[in-house]
């Protein structure tokens, strides 16, 4: 496997999480999880996505530009990395969540802090359905997700396409996980994670099909 920094990006309840852990192991490789449960703001974003949007996104972009620096100064990224999350997606809540002004001022420090940011070798982009992702979300039961509305949902899970469908900065793998089980099923992992060892450069997309 040629990639030695692997992200891991998608919406809210996708698997992003599960499936870098299970990565980390398949390919001995450094594990980066963001720290979710960290954002003071988190619980009161889900009651009042208006009033705190704004520290919301501020508090999970420093956050995240914080562990990437350091783990960049470190010369971490000389082994295999995987990382359940893609800074630049930052940027996809940020346009769905805060008003045109607070957008403003986010892209000015975003501005400032995107240069210093390591690249990623390969991005892997995983899809699921809407309904998916929400049956996934209600398993995990966390309890500041119990709240999120399903429009919301809807609308995030749009932006993420959206984003991914322009994106060619670095090679792409598209994933559609609505009919993959990595978790529970071992040869689901062990396929996807033959199509990651066998991805060079540009857009490939996997679709496994239904069982």
């Amino acid at each position: 496997m040629e990639s030695r920094y692997i992200v891991i990006e998608g919406p809210i309840g996708v698997g992003k999480s599960s499936l870098a852990r299970l990565l980390a192991r398949e390919f001995q490789a450094r594990l980066i999880l963001e720290k979710v449960e960290d954002n003071p703001f988190l619980d009161k974003f889900y009651r009042d996505r208006r009033q705190f949007a704004f520290q919301t996104q501020i508090f999970f972009l420093l956050s995240r530009y914080r562990q990437l620096e350091a783990l960049h100064q470190q010369d971490l990224f000389s082994q295999v990395a995987i990382s359940d999350y893609f800074m630049p997606k930052d940027h996809i809540f940020a346009t769905l969540n805060l008003s045109p002004e607070e957008l403003a001022l986010y892209e000015q420090i975003y501005a400032q802090l995107n240069p210093r940011i390591p690249r990623p070798d390969l991005v892997i982009f995983l899809q699921a359905d809407t309904d998916v992702l929400l049956q996934r979300i209600r398993i995990r039961d966390r309890k500041y997700e119990k709240q999120m509305e399903r429009d919301y949902l809807r609308d995030l899970n749009q932006k993420y396409t959206e984003y991914f469908f322009n994106y060619h900065e670095t090679p792409l793998l598209v994933v559609q996980t609505s009919n993959i089980d990595f978790v529970n099923r071992r040869e689901d992992l062990e396929d996807l994670a033959c199509q990651i060892r066998q991805m060079k450069s540009g857009v490939q997309y996997y679709s496994p099909p239904s069982r």
